[in-house]
């Protein structure tokens, strides 16, 4: 039995989506979400508890066209996953094919949605879900990240990292060469990070001591330049910051 996710932005088509789903004796339990961000906290609860826990989810029903996230995005982020559910994009336009085999996708199924061309859909999910073998967990990399970008993984080195940016459960790694998204919140990176030098300035912000470039003060507030990029420091990290770069540059 398909333990199954469906994420559209119109109610009338989440609910038919549901009802269809619902009716297929190979889906055991099927839930709805209205847009990427509420999908992510469900299926980020769901890798928690395990491919066997009572919060999994085996394979996500996706529209494309969505705002924020859209459907193309959030599989990309899943792709990046050790043990990602399956996916079927479920959409009313027929140019995203290609993106979406590329995404790995289970299949591609145009709205509006024909019982018979759903049950093939899932038939093809029931059938990987039993037949895929099971990628072992690994520890993570101290000095590396793996981000998804364009269906491939890399790995960015932590050192390179200039700064991170807070997006909900998320957290937005910048560089030099550019920016990638990752599934953990920016208080968990503040921990894992702290003895590497990365201090947080802002309720949004994390930033690497050692590509501080500058520290501004200006009219009683407080910024930094990091890689060109000016971030604003609150008032409450101000002085642990003044006291850290301090300590650094007379050390």
């Amino acid at each position: 039995m398909l333990r199954a996710l469906a994420v559209d932005d119109e109610q009338p088509s989440l609910e038919e989506l549901l009802y269809l789903l619902n009716a297929d004796p190979r889906i055991g339990s099927a839930e709805g979400a209205g847009d990427a961000t509420e999908a992510l906290r469900r299926i980020n609860r769901a890798l928690e508890s395990g491919p066997g826990g009572p919060e999994a989810i085996d394979v996500v029903f996706l529209d494309i066209h969505m705002p924020g996230l859209d459907g193309l995005d959030l599989a990309r982020l899943l792709g990046g996953f050790a043990q990602p559910p399956l996916v079927v994009f479920v959409t009313a336009h027929e140019g995203f094919a290609v993106q979406a085999f590329d995404l790995k996708a289970v299949d591609y199924v145009l709205k509006p949605v024909r019982r018979e061309r759903l049950a093939e859909a899932i038939r093809r999910a029931a059938e990987l879900r039993d037949t895929a073998p099971r990628i072992p967990v690994h520890e993570p990399d101290p000095d590396h990240l793996s981000v998804e970008l364009g269906g491939v993984t890399r790995f960015v080195a932590v050192d390179d990292i200039t700064h991170v940016e807070a997006h909900g459960d998320y957290a937005r790694l910048h560089t030099a060469q550019g920016s990638h998204l990752v599934r953990i919140p920016l208080s968990t990176l503040e921990e894992r990070w702290r003895s590497r030098g990365f201090v947080r300035i802002h309720r949004r912000h994390l930033v690497a001591l050692r590509h501080i470039a500058e520290l501004r003060l200006d009219a009683g507030t407080v910024s930094v330049l990091v890689d060109s990029v000016e971030l604003q420091v609150s008032r409450r990290h101000a002085r642990q910051l003044r006291d850290l770069l301090l300590r650094r540059t007379t050390s």
